[in-house]
């Protein structure tokens, strides 16, 4: 039986920690050690985008971990544990992390990310306006900029397409302009075809 096919059974064809039966998929609970099957759980693209902090945090939609904290699934657990970390200044979310019991085992995985010792911040690509930016997006220059080791200059209003986001930084984007491949800094840009927030 298939992997997805097994934590469709398992969870009734629902998001393990949230309940929702839209946008299904597979989500590895890391880190992995090996490729033993055992530490996935099926979720929805909301929850994933969130634990993986790349949508913003929303601590109404977490309501869900004071069911899915029970769950007798270690990855469920585990990472309803984490997720209750994020939220540890919600009064709910601390006195469920107090009545929540992980066994050893369990509680070195769900530390192992660190992701406790953080907060629910969101570290997201967004341009000059706050709108957020995604691999594949064009954008305009909304002031001209010089290349650094080129004769090439960037104009204000010239159109990027196809960026790439930096994975290491979120103020800076990659796109080609005059065919060179050239850093950009988000606040030096906009979305292209995106309303200015007010």
């Amino acid at each position: 039986m298939a992997l997805i096919d097994e934590l469709k059974q398992r969870s009734g064809n629902k998001c393990e920690l949230c309940e929702s039966t839209a946008n299904l998929s597979v989500y590895e609970v890391g880190p992995s050690s090996s490729n033993i099957r055992g530490n996935e759980i099926l979720a929805c693209a909301k929850c994933i985008a969130q634990i993986d902090k790349k949508e913003d945090f929303d601590p109404k939609h977490w309501a869900c971990l004071t069911t899915a904290m029970w769950s007798e699934v270690a990855p469920v657990q585990v990472t309803a544990w984490r997720m209750l970390n994020r939220l540890r200044h919600e009064t709910w979310a601390a006195e469920a992390i107090d009545m929540m019991y992980l066994d050893d085992e369990n509680m070195v995985w769900a530390k192992a990310t660190g992701d406790h010792e953080g907060d629910n911040s969101v570290d997201l690509h967004k341009d000059s306006n706050g709108h957020v930016l995604e691999n594949g997006d064009s954008v305009v220059l909304i002031k001209s900029l010089d290349v650094k080791g080129s004769t090439v200059n960037a104009r204000l209003g010239t159109v990027v397409k196809n960026i790439r986001l930096d994975p290491n930084d979120t103020a800076y984007v990659e796109g080609r302009i005059e065919g060179q491949s050239i850093m950009i800094k988000t606040m030096y840009v906009r979305k292209q075809g995106a309303q200015i927030i007010t």
